[in-house]
């Protein structure tokens, strides 16, 4: 699986503004919404819920917010840089300025986790996430991801 599998140019954000954690969910929510034709509450309320069973910020300025939704015919990621990092309760107590939303559908089982995997794996890799910090355009983060994918393949 690649993470071109998940996300497509249309599911990339750079330069998105927001305050805090649950703008930036919000935010998320109604642009998957508009992709993936679900209910921007439906998404929200997936992601939220999600977060109080833990946080999804995995250190390093990183967090992958993930969910299952019951109507979906795929798995669709989408990758956000925010404008300025917010506090996102992550396990280093740092603030999060590159996301990668996953939602699932409610049967996804295995392919949920080596989704999350995938993503993981990518975004453990310091020198690409400098690489995505230091790009401005949805296009240049697009591309970005592209050009790993084949890299960091499982």
């Amino acid at each position: 699986m690649e993470i071109t599998d998940l996300i497509g140019p249309n599911a990339v954000a750079a330069g998105l503004r927001a305050n805090s954690k649950k703008q930036v969910l919000q935010e998320m929510a109604k642009r998957a919404s508009e992709i993936t034709g679900q209910e921007e509450r439906d998404i929200f309320d997936v992601l939220i819920e999600r977060e109080k069973l833990g946080t999804t910020g995995i250190g390093q300025g990183i967090a992958i917010p993930h969910g299952k939704l019951p109507n979906l015919d795929r798995l669709y990621g989408f990758f956000v840089k925010l404008e300025r990092p917010v506090d996102f309760d992550s396990i280093d107590e740092q603030p999060v300025d590159l996301i990668c939303l996953l939602l699932a559908p409610e049967t996804a089982g295995a392919d949920h986790l080596k989704a999350l995997a995938r993503v993981s794996r990518l975004l453990r890799d310091s020198a690409t996430c400098e690489k995505l910090r230091g790009t401005e355009s949805d296009d240049g983060i697009y591309a970005l991801l592209s050009a790993t994918a084949t890299s960091h393949a499982a």
